[in-house]
């Protein structure tokens, strides 16, 4: 893949921007809600990463900078995603060689993703996997009824 410029998404119009993108990956947020949602994550540490073409966000990256007891200083990434019609051309790759760079260059320990299962998810399980990822753990959730 040839180079490509890696944004952060800081103002509003960058943001909304990634919104197309990240509701492929997050589809029950609404266009309605989105930006304030993403912008309450920022002020809790979420960075939104993302590369262009054209004008338009092909892929994006939630991702934060975490400190825990069992994995010491690490990067949790929250969301990585492409378009479609962008797949397979290294973008999400290039996102996850930024953010291991980063990790490498600032001092942290790790790098982690939760990944859901199923057919549809074999490329992105075999992406982090290329990516020298470890299946560590099986992750739990108890979902509060509302």
């Amino acid at each position: 893949m040839k180079k490509v410029l890696i944004q952060q998404a800081i103002s509003d119009e960058q943001i909304l921007k990634c919104c197309e993108v990240i509701q492929i990956l997050r589809p029950h947020i609404t266009t309605d809600e989105y930006l304030e949602r993403i912008k309450k994550q920022i002020q809790t540490g979420y960075k939104l990463s993302f590369i262009e073409v054209n004008g338009n966000a092909v892929a994006a990256m939630g991702w934060r900078e975490v400190l825990f007891l069992a994995w010491g200083k690490a990067i949790y990434v929250d969301d990585l995603t492409t378009m479609p019609d962008s797949r397979g051309k290294g973008i999400a790759g290039t996102l996850l060689d930024y953010i291991i760079h980063h990790a490498e260059e600032n001092g942290f320990d790790q790098v982690h993703l939760d990944s859901g299962h199923g057919l549809n998810r074999w490329n992105a399980h075999r992406l982090y996997l290329n990516k020298r990822f470890n299946i560590t753990s099986h992750h739990f959730c108890y979902m509060v009824k509302k």
